[in-house]
């Protein structure tokens, strides 16, 4: 048994390219909450089979920067707690996913997302 040759090949611009295609937001449509939430108040999506550095640009579909997030890590995936760069929730509705991989390319998602307003009586 040998893993000689199997090593993972970092330098193909052409494998990262392709690679791009399989970055997705789950849960794509988010209708109000996710297997990936712990309370009541959690509100997360996860943006997965991202390259271990980038940055997300999360837009309203006018245009309206909502998030940025630069990722430098070996994790394939980040949370995202739906809500902008002010920890201010987001509302319902569609946004546009930029993801900028440097030199392997960029792509673009869309995701939609219905949120519930926030019970309080609830606690």
């Amino acid at each position: 048994f040998s893993l000689v040759g199997l090593a993972p090949d970092t330098s193909n611009l052409n494998i990262a390219r392709s690679a791009l295609n399989d970055i997705k937001v789950v849960p794509n449509p988010y209708y109000g909450s996710s297997a990936y939430e712990n309370g009541q108040l959690d509100n997360i999506v996860k943006i997965t089979n991202l390259p271990e550095r980038c940055e997300i640009n999360i837009f309203q579909t006018n245009g309206t920067l909502v998030r940025n997030i630069v990722k430098d890590s070996k994790a394939p995936a980040i949370e995202w707690d739906l809500k902008n760069d002010f920890n201010v929730p987001i509302a319902s509705g569609i946004y546009l996913i930029h993801i900028d991989a440097g030199d392997a390319g960029e792509v673009v998602l869309k995701w939609m997302g219905t949120l519930p307003p926030v019970d309080l009586n609830a606690f």
